[in-house]
């Protein structure tokens, strides 16, 4: 405690405390997934792998396609994350360019950065910010009752109190023919 009797905060706690915030108002999970998603594509048409004396190059006539592609995928999720608001239009296109990936760029980075990308991209259009919450919402509300129904809303079936007539005892019903 310090000398005003508040608790002493230490940097990390408030360093995780604003990542948290940060985390919670945007489509934290879909702007990874999108951002990890360029990686691969952008990386394996570029990359050497070596057996031995053996060397094994991933090189396309498409390398250009497949490190733009694999930036553009890098620069949505950061949008994802920064800019919020648009999360709709960076998911949809971080789906088509994964699916480009797939022809331009060895099967989308080997499927892998093809199955992040499709991923966080659903992740980012399916995302909906969540609603403030005050103190009070936040207590236990296990003894309130229920809310009052609106009429007009709801089922069609919400304004029907009585109960259905019984089998046979309309009398008007059925003797009617049509002609």
């Amino acid at each position: 405690m310090n000398t005003e009797g508040q608790p002493i905060v230490s940097f990390f706690s408030r360093g995780r405390l604003a990542f948290r915030y940060f985390r919670w108002r945007r489509p934290f999970w879909a702007g990874l997934f999108v951002l990890i998603a360029g990686l691969p594509i952008a990386y394996f048409p570029y990359r050497n792998v070596t057996f031995g004396d053996l060397t094994v190059r991933m090189a396309t006539t498409a390398g250009a396609g497949s490190l733009v592609i694999g930036i553009l995928l890098m620069l949505l999720g950061l949008t994802i994350w920064f800019q919020p608001h648009v999360r709709i239009f960076a998911g949809v296109a971080a789906i088509l360019l994964a699916l480009v990936s797939l022809i331009v760029s060895n099967f989308g980075g080997f499927l892998v950065g093809f199955l992040f990308g499709m991923i966080g991209g659903a992740m980012s259009v399916a995302w909906l910010p969540g609603e403030q919450r005050s103190a009070a919402d936040e207590q236990d509300t296990g003894d309130r009752e229920p809310p009052a129904t609106t009429p007009g809303t709801g089922s069609a079936l919400a304004g029907f109190e009585g109960a259905a007539p019984e089998r046979g005892k309309d009398p008007g019903k059925g003797k009617h023919r049509a002609d």
